[in-house]
């Protein structure tokens, strides 16, 4: 790996920065790709049940609607299942992504050829109950956080090729996104600071001389000692890890507004305003992304 200062083409990742508009993160060819790739993977153009027992000119209407109640995401991904299945389909967004909806209310109104719905509809409701869980979660960990000024934050524990979608769910949920990649940010953990004989100063001056300008330098600390190491060594952000709310508490009180700070490991939705009430400026949650159950969804034929 380089010793040199290395250049990347994007604004270095500053942890803390405003919120960014809830875009849709594939553009309209990559959302086709998804879309057929996921279509091919389920054998949709060959549903044989569909084919022997439905007409080929037989027409319905149907809804994609919610189970239980919870956040939107994915309806892109969901109307172009539809419509790449059914060119001349007709759909009528009523929930769009990041917005509330309650059980039994209509997401997706959905008119067209019924072997064609038949066809779509596992892949769009895979998509959407996937990215609408995760965002279902991250709303529940911003409701419990409630009017304390601490962020919610995501992790890189994400589904190997989602992470766009699932780290744009997150945002949908009102959540905040982490560093996209490693190479975002500095963020130097554990294994990290062993490698280097457990120098803090020595990690983050090296982190100063090679990193883009600009970076955000953050170090994990699990210790109160290590956290004092790190702010004199001038550390951006300090990641405090798997520490109780008095060490939490403590450790704000020592940064003194200087640094900011980062909660982590073995957050859940039962301890999160507690953590949150300490002072720190963040709560990551790599559960977000890596646990957040699907959220109940379904397409429902009518007359």
């Amino acid at each position: 790996m380089s010793e040199t200062p290395v250049q990347y083409n994007k604004m270095p990742f500053r942890l803390g920065s405003s919120q960014p508009e809830l875009k849709f993160p594939l553009s309209g060819q990559e959302t086709a790709e998804w879309v057929n790739k996921a279509l091919a993977e389920d054998g949709a153009h060959h549903d044989v049940t569909s084919i022997a027992t439905v007409q080929s000119d037989r027409r319905t209407q149907a809804r994609l609607v919610a189970r239980q109640p919870g956040v939107v995401c994915g309806v892109d991904l969901a109307m172009k299942t539809f419509e790449s299945m059914d060119a001349k389909c007709t759909l009528r967004l009523e929930v769009p992504d990041g917005a509330r909806v309650a059980r039994s209310e209509t997401i997706i109104a959905i008119s067209g050829h019924a072997r064609c719905i038949l066809a779509a509809e596992r892949v769009a409701l895979n998509f959407m109950q996937r990215l609408s869980g995760v965002a279902t979660l991250t709303r529940q960990y911003v409701d419990a956080v409630g009017d304390l000024p601490t962020k919610v934050l995501d992790t890189r524990k994400t589904t190997p090729g989602w992470r766009s979608l699932e780290k744009y769910a997150v945002r949908c949920g009102g959540g905040y996104n982490h560093r996209m990649d490693l190479a975002s940010a500095v963020l130097i953990k554990d294994n990290h600071l062993v490698a280097v004989g457990g120098d803090i100063a020595r990690a983050i001056n090296r982190a100063r001389e090679i990193a883009p300008d600009g970076s955000t330098i953050e170090v994990e600390c699990d210790r109160i000692e290590q956290v004092k190491q790190a702010m004199a060594a001038g550390a951006d952000v300090i990641l405090l890890d798997n520490m109780t709310p008095s060490q939490l508490k403590e450790c704000v009180a020592l940064g003194n507004g200087r640094v900011l700070f980062e909660a982590s490991g073995g957050v859940t939705l039962g301890t999160v305003k507690a953590i949150a009430a300490t002072g720190v400026n963040f709560v990551s949650v790599g559960g977000l992304t890596h646990s957040a159950p699907a959220m109940n969804l379904a397409v429902d034929f009518y007359p």
